[in-house]
């Protein structure tokens, strides 16, 4: 299995290049076929689940391409760029139709669209961030800082104060004072 270079040397099957393999797949070595299979099969399946998001559909993917290079391997022309290139596009390419496949077996107008969520609570939640975040926004730089390095940091107030150089009651009033500002904001 081993293969000859130009100065009588034998080169290991691991590090044959892939135009050599490809050639031996030519002839139907399947040692060569599986050496391919192990250097690329990680990056066909992974640009495949990428796009299917379907380890199943990412397997078929995997093994339509592999079987593809088997039946025809000069179907890919190294000039073209690498080996590993050009599978990483042919698998997405592959993904991408077969998604494009997948019919929708009702009509959109009739299918039912089940949720986890309630959207009214979902949308009552995403008004409240972005007013909270209007409100902090105008806090006095100080209070804002102290309070996203309690709140968003997850600092104690001593923390704060150890990194601030700020006395521990100043911090402690600027948070107060920032929540207060808040909670009144919240009330109007």
């Amino acid at each position: 299995m081993y293969r000859e270079t130009g100065a009588g040397h034998l080169v290991p099957p691991s590090t044959q290049d892939d135009a050599g393999l490809l050639l031996m797949v030519q002839k139907g070595d399947e040692a060569a076929m599986a050496l391919l299979f192990d250097r690329y099969s990680k990056v066909v399946y992974s640009v495949a689940l990428r796009v299917l998001r379907d380890p199943s559909a990412a397997e078929d993917v995997l093994q339509e391409i592999f079987m593809q290079i088997w039946r025809n391997p000069d179907s890919f022309i190294a000039t073209r760029g690498t080996l590993g290139g050009w599978l990483a596009v042919v698998s997405r390419n592959r993904s991408i139709d077969t998604l494009r496949r997948k019919r929708p077996t009702e009509q959109v107008n009739e299918m039912s669209l089940a949720s986890p969520y309630n959207l009214a609570d979902e949308a009552e939640r995403n008004h409240m961030m972005e007013k909270a975040r209007g409100v902090i926004h105008l806090l006095p730089t100080e209070q804002r800082k102290t309070l996203e390095m309690a709140f968003f940091d997850g600092l104690t107030h001593t923390e704060i104060a150890e990194m601030t150089g700020d006395p521990l009651g100043t911090v402690k009033t600027r948070i107060r004072s920032a929540l207060t500002t808040l909670r009144k904001a919240f009330k109007a």
